[in-house]
């Protein structure tokens, strides 16, 4: 039985893996950045999504689906992505920062979600909860569970989700892979 795992991070911890994420940001543009505390559980491996938004809307996200790298590495590396390499954006400009909100989501790792059919698949998926990646031979896709919040059913998460992979919405094949995570989710404070 899938359930929903105990946060690992608490909230003090979250706060400073976004200020690192601003700060990797801050001084790629040339901007000062405080120096900040490396405790030592940010040298464990981890993953992580970085989404950049400005006024609620989406301005660059970019993550890793399996921890690689150490935590820290991994925040820092990805808000510079994020920021700089997100081909749906142009670079983040300096003057941008400053509007800019700063989220990281750290994900648990993927577990194989087996299905006899689209339909067994749906019935699986936990809204809200799941992020899921899709993977049908070389193509692959991913939507973090916040995307639940734009696309509410199932079926049309389903269907976006294989957009993003380069297939068509109603598309299934029994090679189709199926995988789910859940992040913890932390912002900056609104101010």
């Amino acid at each position: 039985m899938d359930t929903t795992s105990e946060p690992i991070h608490s909230a003090e911890q979250g706060g400073l893996l976004v200020a690192l994420a601003r700060a990797a940001i801050a001084r790629e543009l040339g901007q000062p950045a405080p120096r900040l505390p490396r405790p030592d559980w940010l040298i464990q491996p981890g993953a992580v999504f970085v989404t950049l938004t400005q006024h609620g809307d989406l301005r660059g996200c970019i993550g890793s689906l399996e921890a690689h790298r150490p935590l820290i590495e991994d925040v820092e590396a990805n808000a510079r992505a994020a920021a700089f390499n997100d081909p749906r954006f142009p670079p983040l400009a300096w003057d941008e920062l400053s509007r800019t909100d700063v989220e990281v989501s750290v994900l648990s790792p993927p577990r194989p979600m087996p299905c006899r059919d689209e339909a067994d698949a749906l019935a699986r998926l936990r809204p809200g909860v799941d992020g899921v990646i899709l993977q049908q031979d070389w193509r692959r896709a991913t939507f973090l569970p916040q995307v639940w919040e734009q696309l509410p059913e199932p079926r049309q998460f389903l269907a976006h989700l294989k957009l993003k992979a380069g297939l068509d919405p109603d598309f299934w094949s029994p090679d189709l892979r199926l995988s789910r995570y859940t992040v913890e989710k932390f912002r900056e404070p609104v101010s």
